[in-house]
């Protein structure tokens, strides 16, 4: 990930009683105590004069930024169709490489003030966390400057350690060749590009979900099996325990498949819609590639707190006439089969096939036909309540955005509702927003 920006994600809040400038000195004092649970976090990466890049823990310090926009308003960030480039101004290292994460400071945290609200914004290089690390980041952050608000004395104690251990065979000793002047980004960061975040209600999620799996139940009798029995209608000659024989067997190899999940059948639904809207070639080959945490994957599993970059991403390839002729629930199936196969061999085969050739990870849609998903409705984003309530709204900066990116959160209402963060061509996003299967569950 050294290739990929720093990671950019931050909190909407109503504009909290207390006065500005006592509110920067907590959120300052609660930084400093987080990071002492965090010490890489304040460190420098290094490379050694073999050519291994580590974390030197040394130190150095991170960023805090303090900005102000005096006539923008928490309406101006979340009413728009579209998200505004106003949101990209409230995080520090925009479009900054991981690699130089040698230079300049590992995470920075800015401080936007609003008239009527407040954005807590934070960038953190991608190569020394991932999403799960990230939000435990975030989430300790919360939680000791409400402590400190609160006067409680347990502050000393935090909810969710990181574990540090590095003995996982994600920690490779291969040498990764850097370029003279490091990485840069595999996508063209000037494209024109649309984001809209779509929200999906926890009843359109469930009406999704069961839409995919019920089209599975439905197979138990096709026209073959009707035929069957009505031929044994008119004659009797026709073997009946024969018809019943291949019916439960169809039965049962269909009682065996796995169910699909709800995020699966939304990542399926997305699918189909953006190979419709894209109108690429019956015979071109698309790519959705998912972003998969890697810690309860490996034997023995990693600790669910293991703090470092533990994901890989796993491609599912189909036809685009396969996607946009077949059912909802083919796609969908297609999916599950990629995540389901992604276990603890299929790991540690991706660590070895990288080790053969050590590479920076090449993010972007290369061929015009892909998409990639990335963080996860399960983060607990909007459990950082700071001490002044949960936040309005999550929203991400401008890192690691091409035409294909799609980072799924979970809804504010909680209980199984999901936003997709979406970008797109301007061309797709419109056909997208013109699609009736995808936009009939979508509640914004």
């Amino acid at each position: 990930m050294l290739s990929c920006h720093y990671i950019q994600k931050g909190c909407l809040f109503p504009r909290p009683s207390i006065p500005i400038h006592l509110l920067l000195s907590l959120l300052k004092q609660s930084l400093s105590k987080t990071l002492s649970f965090f010490p890489p976090l304040a460190g420098r990466l290094y490379t050694d004069p073999n050519g291994s890049i580590y974390i030197a823990c040394n130190d150095a310090g991170v960023e805090f930024h303090h900005s102000k926009f005096a006539t923008s308003f928490i309406r101006d960030v979340i009413a728009p169709v579209y998200v505004p480039e106003l949101v990209n101004e409230f995080f520090s290292f925009d479009k900054t490489v991981s690699y130089q994460g040698h230079f300049k400071p590992i995470m920075a945290i800015q401080f936007t003030e609003l008239p009527d609200g407040i954005f807590i914004g934070c960038s953190i290089n991608h190569a020394v966390t991932d999403g799960t690390s990230f939000w435990n980041f975030f989430n300790t952050y919360a939680e000791i400057c409400r402590k400190i608000s609160n006067n409680d004395p347990s502050i000393e104690k935090i909810s969710r350690q990181p574990e540090f251990s590095r003995d996982s065979v994600l920690v490779s000793s291969a040498i990764l060749k850097v370029p003279k002047g490091g990485p840069k980004v595999t996508f063209n960061v000037n494209e024109p590009l649309r984001e809209r975040i779509f929200s999906f209600c926890r009843e359109a999620i469930l009406e999704l979900k069961a839409k995919v799996n019920s089209n599975n139940k439905d197979k138990l009798l096709v026209n073959e099996d009707f035929n069957a029995f009505e031929k044994y209608y008119f004659d009797k000659s026709v073997n009946l325990n024969g018809i019943f024989e291949n019916w439960l067997f169809k039965s049962s190899n269909i009682a065996n498949t796995a169910e699909i999940s709800s995020f699966q059948s939304l990542s399926a639904l997305l699918w189909r819609a953006v190979t419709r809207a894209r109108k690429l070639p019956i015979s071109k080959t698309t790519t959705f590639r998912m972003a998969v945490n890697c810690r309860h994957r490996l034997n023995p599993k990693l600790d669910p707190l293991y703090f470092g970059n533990a994901i890989q991403s796993i491609p599912t390839y189909a036809l685009a006439g396969d996607v946009t002729s077949r059912d909802l629930r083919w796609c969908a199936e297609r999916l599950n089969e990629s995540v389901e196969a992604h276990k603890d061999e299929r790991v540690r085969g991706y660590v070895k096939e990288w080790e053969k050739d050590p590479r920076c990870f090449p993010l972007g849609n290369f061929d015009g036909a892909s998409m990639t998903m990335g963080s996860s409705p399960r983060f607990p984003m909007y459990e950082n309540d700071f001490g002044w309530g949960r936040p309005l709204a999550i929203r991400s900066g401008g890192a690691n955005k091409f035409d294909g990116k799609i980072s799924a959160f979970p809804g504010r209402e909680g209980m199984g509702s999901v936003d997709l963060e979406v970008v797109f061509a301007p061309e797709t996003m419109a056909a997208i927003e013109s699609d009736p299967e995808f936009m009939q569950y979508v509640m914004n």
